[in-house]
């Protein structure tokens, strides 16, 4: 690439930002010929995070991270320094920070009695061992795009890995074969320890705080151009030969029009689809209201673009349905300690090492998680905060006759006393901020092979898709490691940067993994 080059980068997530950061680490790209557009107030996409303790903290949600695999990511943060320490680096202080919390559930699974389930066994039958092992070996082309359900039998979603595995990873038992089968052999080493989490890393506060602001204070001090209120509404193209290229980016800032000349030279990346897209947040007193793509432009785009071009792939197949791809998910802030106090009692964990609780015949299917605390940068000492969601957000309450999409904060924070056995008085102080994300799991959808587009579509010159809905072989979605991946390959591809970039670790080719799983499997 040219010095002379610009980027233009639609959409502020994860995606973008790690873009960005390859441009100027890898590719000698000036800082000062990159610009970020996004539509919302701040950047960070689905890694967001905020709120004080007086209007309440709010997270749409919290991605697992490992060291075991994550490549690009940890790649990608080896180079970012620490906000909190300025002499290392983010995966250094991440590294550090889980040497002194190691994750090492002790209530993960809790029953109708409020019982702990002591996990002793996976529950499979021998049915479920060859059904499991038969769907792990199937080739993709052959899965196609079955359903989970099309290769195990009912009583398998009634075994305790089935709770474990779908609750830790959002599945749900009509989603995408291709996706099980490739979390399966991408996240083998972690089945042998899945009722105890213990392959599971965590940042020191939330992930806006804890990757997205350190990764954007050192993009913003490269010179890189950040614009939100920026909405893009449509790409001017031409067609040379066959060949895709970018001319101009339309976009709305406040309120006015605007045309970005793209030149010749010049490379677009695109965040296609979001899933976050049309999320919306309650209150104490108000259930979050029920959005769609229709309210919302996080889809249009990538839409206005595939039409006609089998290349950009088939958006289509991932946000038609919202009832198969939404779940809703609450943030709570605590004014005093009641609440860490005995859930401290009840599972056995300090804050920070437990991980997810999930009440296995709870109707909505909820789990929570106390996180270290403080998980925000600026929560007092003296508040807590904690996080949880349910899989099945429209079925009624076992405590609350409502659905949980149609609940406050304050009847889901009596749906989840009910289960504990607290009294309300624990919850006293707390304000519960819901969250409803139509499209959450989307990406989780039965596709067919080219429903997705490759990061830099064929045809295309100089515009890349980075997001979850991209085709990266062997690796999986709903992480920031896949966004990471997808931004990584489509930077070097564009920019011609002749550096490995780090493979995707085959844990279940190691016989150690697969011996540990066989074991664990015949529990």
């Amino acid at each position: 690439m040219k010095t002379t080059t610009k980027a233009y980068l639609v959409g502020g997530g994860i995606g973008s930002l790690a873009a960005a950061a390859f441009m100027i680490r890898d590719g000698n790209l000036p800082g000062g010929n990159i610009s970020i557009l996004e539509a919302a107030p701040l950047m960070g996409g689905s890694l967001d995070g905020a709120g004080d303790p007086d209007r309440g903290y709010s997270l749409r949600g919290g991605r697992m991270l490992t060291t075991d695999n994550y490549e690009c990511t940890w790649d990608l943060f080896k180079s970012i320094p620490s906000l909190n320490n300025g002499a290392t680096t983010v995966f250094a202080e991440t590294v550090e920070f889980n040497e002194k919390h190691q994750a090492h559930s002790m209530a993960r699974l809790v029953d109708k009695r409020r019982a702990k389930i002591p996990v002793t066994s996976m529950g499979f039958s021998m049915q479920d061992r060859i059904e499991l092992l038969k769907l792990s070996n199937a080739d993709e082309d052959v899965l196609a795009a079955s359903r989970i359900t099309d290769w195990l039998s009912p009583e398998f979603f009634n075994t305790e890995f089935w709770y474990m595995w779908s609750t830790t990873f959002a599945f749900q038992p009509w989603h995408s074969a291709v996706e099980f089968k490739r979390y399966l052999l991408r996240f083998m080493l972690e089945f042998s320890r899945i009722e105890t989490l213990a392959g599971v890393k965590r940042t020191i506060y939330n992930q806006y705080d804890s990757l997205v602001l350190p990764l954007r204070t050192w993009l913003e001090a490269q010179g890189v151009v950040l614009i939100t209120d920026c909405q893009v509404t449509d790409l001017d193209h031409r067609t040379e030969d066959g060949t895709f290229i970018v001319t101009g980016i339309r976009c709305l800032r406040q309120g006015k029009s605007e045309l970005i000349a793209v030149n010749d030279d010049d490379v677009v990346f695109l965040q296609n689809g979001s899933m976050t897209d049309a999320s919306s947040l309650g209150s104490m007193t108000s259930a979050p209201a029920k959005l769609t793509k229709r309210e919302s432009g996080g889809w249009t785009l990538w839409e206005g673009l595939a039409q006609g071009r089998p290349a950009f792939g088939n958006p289509a197949a991932f946000n038609s349905c919202i009832a198969q791809s939404y779940w809703a998910s609450f943030t709570v802030t605590l004014k005093d300690t009641a609440f860490f106090d005995q859930m401290n009692q009840f599972s056995g964990n300090e804050p920070g090492i437990g991980g997810l609780v999930t009440f296995k015949d709870s109707n909505w299917l909820m789990s929570i998680v106390l996180a270290h605390q403080p998980h925000f940068l600026n929560q007092p000492a003296d508040v807590q905060v904690f996080w949880g969601y349910a899989l099945f957000p429209d079925r009624i309450g076992n405590f609350v006759a409502k659905a949980m999409a149609d609940c406050n904060g304050a009847e889901i924070l009596q749906e989840l006393c009910g289960h504990l056995r607290f009294d309300l008085e624990t919850v006293e102080s707390a304000n519960c901020i819901p969250c409803r994300m139509p499209y959450i799991t989307s990406m989780f959808m039965p596709r067919m092979s080219g429903d997705r587009p490759l990061p830099v579509p064929e045809g295309s010159r100089n515009l890349a898709f980075i997001s979850q809905f991209v085709e990266i072989p062997d690796d999986v979605v709903f992480t920031v490691e896949y966004s990471v991946r997808a931004a990584q390959m489509a930077v070097y591809e564009l920019f011609h940067i002749d550096r490995k970039i780090p493979i995707v670790t085959q844990h279940a080719k190691s016989l150690q993994v697969q011996f540990e799983a066989l074991i664990k499997a015949f529990k």
